[in-house]
């Protein structure tokens, strides 16, 4: 394995120049969270410190206590379509996306294609409003106040529109098996049409307020950075591996719903440095790309039904399957094993969260604790995600 730049740097932490002027330091250990605001959640990490150089950092886990697998277990089908909608909190479309689609494919039952692209619209919808509040964080944790504003504002629209397709504006449970909930109300798709119009021009400035920021970048130029190696044994997906330079992502790789009809009408961005900043830019582009995606379905999407024909109990054939897309924060997997009756006899969540915090044992070692914050903000980690 390529040795990583913050090994590198935390080998030569107990020679820093401190030594040399025949200063004496002792190790401290801290805990960062799991009340600290930049934590994003109940992270707890258990940091060891030469100064203010980070020796060792270990993410302590499970303050949730939120056994969502073994809630599926307990209910049907259908009844635990809700319980998708609180893993990420803030990109609950994609959950819903999931978890219906693995169920479809045991069943092989394939949705209305008029469901399939307002899945996606609706889900593009949620990956937009995700990096949001990504990217008004990110500048949050770093000193600048007012993209957090301006990214919130933009938010909400997508939220209010949301709340006109299914009546709730953060945990949704939009999506059924075989299709939809409902379809899109009057002026809806329209409205849409209106927030990809207004979006790109917001996206501009609040660029120039971050981007022409030179504490901002400097803040995240060469921080936290690491190797396609190094991201692919720690099982790293989303931006947190395309900013290596690795270009995967599932909607291209293994399309799901109705992405292979799109593939052609976007991108994928990526990164060289695999880096802070690169993880930033990453997706601050991957909202201009899904709006392109928003605006192709609204140009495709059939008239037509909804909802396939399915049984009024769901009890799909004796089986397991593995189903995997791409959310914002990157692979959302679900095993799911089916005994023939009307609950799942096991699921298993692979949360890209969970997978994305492993790397920081390695990561930050070496570096200054401001920095332990910027590397932190950029792996936009979703807690109710991890403790599952």
């Amino acid at each position: 394995m390529t040795e990583s730049p913050a090994t590198t740097v935390a080998a030569g932490i107990r020679s820093h120049e401190a030594v040399g002027r025949g200063l004496r330091t002792e190790a401290l250990e801290i805990n960062l969270g799991p009340q600290h605001p930049s934590t994003h959640g109940v992270l707890r990490l258990i940091c060891e410190l030469d100064g203010e150089f980070v020796v060792s950092a270990k993410p302590d886990l499970g303050f949730l206590h939120r056994s969502f697998e073994k809630l599926a277990e307990l209910r049907t089908y259908q009844n635990y379509l809700p319980m998708t909608d609180r893993w990420d909190y803030l990109s609950a479309m994609t959950n819903n996306m999931v978890y219906v689609e693995t169920v479809e494919k045991l069943m092989e039952l394939e949705a209305p294609e008029r469901a399939e692209y307002l899945r996606v619209i609706v889900c593009e919808l949620n990956r937009i409003a995700s990096h949001l509040v990504f990217v008004g964080c990110m500048g949050n944790d770093l000193g600048a106040w007012t993209p957090f504003l301006y990214c919130f504002r933009d938010r909400e629209m997508i939220l209010e529109l949301f709340e006109a397709i299914c009546g709730a504006r953060l945990t949704y449970s939009y999506m059924r098996i075989g299709g939809v909930s409902g379809d899109a109300p009057e002026g809806w798709l329209e409205g849409v049409e209106k927030f990809l119009d207004y979006l790109p021009g917001s996206l501009e400035e609040i660029e120039t307020l971050l981007n022409g920021n030179e504490i901002f970048l400097l803040r995240l130029r060469n921080i936290g950075n690491y190797d396609i190696d190094l991201a692919l044994s720690y099982g790293l997906s989303g931006p947190m591996l395309r900013c290596t330079g690795y270009k995967w992502d599932l909607r291209k790789e293994q399309p799901f719903s109705v992405y292979e009809q799109l593939k052609d009408c976007y991108d994928i961005p990526v990164g060289t440095r695999g880096d802070c900043l690169d993880r930033y830019l990453c997706r601050f582009e991957e909202m201009r790309e899904s709006l392109k995606i928003i605006r192709e379905c609204l140009n495709r999407i059939p008239d037509g039904e909804i909802m396939a024909k399915t049984p009024r109990t769901i009890k799909p054939p004796a089986g397991e399957t593995y189903h995997a897309i791409e959310t914002p924060r990157g692979e959302l997997g679900l095993y799911l094993v089916s005994d023939g009756s009307e609950k799942p006899s096991r699921l298993k969540i692979r949360g890209p969260s969970f997978q994305n915090l492993s790397i920081l044992p390695e990561l930050l070692p070496g570096w200054k604790v401001a920095d332990m914050i910027a590397i932190l903000g950029t792996t936009d980690v979703v807690m109710g995600e991890v403790d599952r």
